[in-house]
């Protein structure tokens, strides 16, 4: 049960406005493997300083105060009391909170009853306004193992061998952010485990983002555990890269917030891990947008944007069988990754099953249709279910299951994970590393991967998962909706890319 407060109307409150660009980003510079440099986009595609001029006039007007103004990510972020949010853009903000105040599960937060209505001298200028309800929008995609008896668990390294990551590259000279909402670590920690596998411990330092922080929980099977998941799978596969991790909080303008301040660092990330993610439905549309317009930017400056696709099958949680795919993981400028069961010698990395994660009721690998996003022209080339108009996921795979997870140190225990948060920091190391082999960033990398023509396999790049079931979808040779094309082949992956990149 929840109860609905008042909100005090001095209380203050700071919202983010996201401005329309100068210029039409062209589709060129999202698919290419090319890319712009921070001060092109900017000065070319970035937002107008007339406009930005514009906005903070009339907020002024209102009584806001301006934070910040960034043109290059086109956002402003201003602060006013409660009561002058609700003059400026039309809404009534109150408070929910949990009647059960000793209940976990219930936190309160802001809400807002109305449409935004935007001050008509912005209409055509602000696209999004985010902060003004601050609900919590994200979940991590993590499973811990439970205690059953036979349980397999490889080591990062391990799993780079068995994955065939390429050698003798470390992801030196790359930079590799991390998104997280919630949970902390400790350096010592991340030392200790390190140590522990015998790699080299890779340079990892904290962001904060709208005031969050690098603040540990002590909780093992939640923030906590996730960001020690990321952080030590990325580190272990690319020790030689920089470990960036974002702390924003768990709200879609947090969320926004942090994408938009990774993507747009000075050097810019060779790649994004993002684990976190919801429903599409449990996003606003003026979110998605402005979150798919970072992705874009992403792509243009060589930033390969990756994201775990959930771990609740295809259904992802919802009420329908078929229906529920995870944002921003369905975006088609976002690395989808899906997730496998795996038994393999770790020793020396032959596989001897490799099938589509589905515990039921532990977890399953995420993936289907997009009820968003129509299919990109990359996609072309594979069968898409559900006649094939909208964007299929996840694009790739890699072992999500617990039950065959990631062995991680969390909070001073050895622990085994999962999920298909597990598999973002993968592919983001394995970027890392194929980066520093190629010695040019990637960007968006489906159009690189995906067959050129229908019905051609994406071998050798890729070992295909043919099967298993997620629930409504069932594995088959070639793309399919449960582990996409198949599991990393990372040296072959690499050939491909070399191959690709010189046509």
């Amino acid at each position: 049960m929840v109860a609905r407060a008042q909100i005090p109307a001095d209380e203050r409150l700071v919202v983010t406005l996201v401005l329309r660009r100068r210029a039409l980003l062209p589709e060129a510079f999202i698919r290419e493997p090319q890319t712009l440099s921070s001060s092109e986009l900017t000065e070319s595609y970035g937002a107008d300083p007339d406009d930005a001029d514009l906005v903070a006039k009339v907020l002024g007007r209102f009584g806001f105060d301006i934070l910040e103004t960034d043109l290059r990510s086109r956002r402003i972020r201003a602060e006013a009391d409660a009561e002058t949010i609700e003059r400026a853009f039309g809404s009534t903000l109150f408070c929910h909170v949990p009647e059960d105040s000793g209940s976990s599960a219930e936190v309160s937060y802001r809400c807002r009853e109305g449409e935004l209505q935007l001050p008509a001298e912005l209409a055509d200028v602000v696209t999004a306004v985010l902060g003004v309800d601050n609900r919590p929008q994200a979940r991590p995609s993590l499973q811990l193992a439970s205690a059953a008896t036979g349980l397999v668990a490889y080591t990062p390294p391990e799993l780079a061998r068995i994955y065939n990551f390429p050698e003798d590259v470390s992801g030196a000279g790359q930079r590799l952010a991390i998104l997280e909402l919630g949970g902390g670590y400790s350096i010592s920690e991340l030392q200790n485990y390190f140590a522990q596998l015998g790699v080299a411990a890779p340079t990892v330092r904290s962001v904060s983002v709208d005031g969050a922080s690098n603040a540990p929980q002590g909780t093992p099977n939640g923030p906590d555990g996730e960001v020690l998941l990321d952080i030590e799978v990325a580190g272990a596969m690319a020790n030689g890269a920089e470990v960036i991790v974002y702390f924003a909080p768990n709200t879609d303008q947090g969320f926004l917030d942090a994408v938009s301040k990774a993507i747009h660092a000075s050097p810019a990330p060779t790649a994004l891990s993002i684990s976190w993610g919801a429903p599409e439905y449990e996003w606003t549309d003026q979110a998605v947008n402005a979150m798919n317009e970072v992705f874009a930017d992403a792509a243009a400056l060589g930033v390969t944007v990756i994201a775990a696709a959930g771990d609740d099958g295809s259904s992802n949680g919802g009420l329908f069988w078929e229906s529920g795919v995870n944002f921003p993981a369905s975006s088609q400028l976002v690395l989808a990754c899906g997730g496998t069961t795996l038994y393999a010698d770790p020793s020396s990395g032959a596989v001897s099953s490799e099938t589509v994660w589905n515990a039921g009721s532990s977890g399953a690998t995420g993936g289907g249709i997009s009820d968003l996003f129509l299919r990109p022209t990359w996609q072309s080339t594979v069968s898409v279910p559900g006649g094939g108009r909208m964007r299929g996921l996840p694009d790739v795979s890699a072992v999500a299951d617990s039950g065959t997870g990631y062995i991680v140190l969390v909070d001073g225990v050895l622990t085994v994970l999962g999920g298909t948060s597990a598999v973002a920091p993968l592919w983001a190391a394995l970027v890392c590393r194929l980066v520093e082999s190629l010695g040019r960033p990637l960007g968006l990398l489906q159009p690189l991967i995906y067959p050129e023509s229908f019905g051609q396999s994406a071998a050798p790049a890729f070992r295909d998962i043919t099967q298993g079931s997620n629930g409504a979808y069932q594995a088959a040779a070639g793309w399919d909706a449960c582990t996409g094309l198949g599991v990393p082949n990372g040296e072959a992956l690499l050939d491909h890319l070399r191959q690709q990149i010189q046509t």
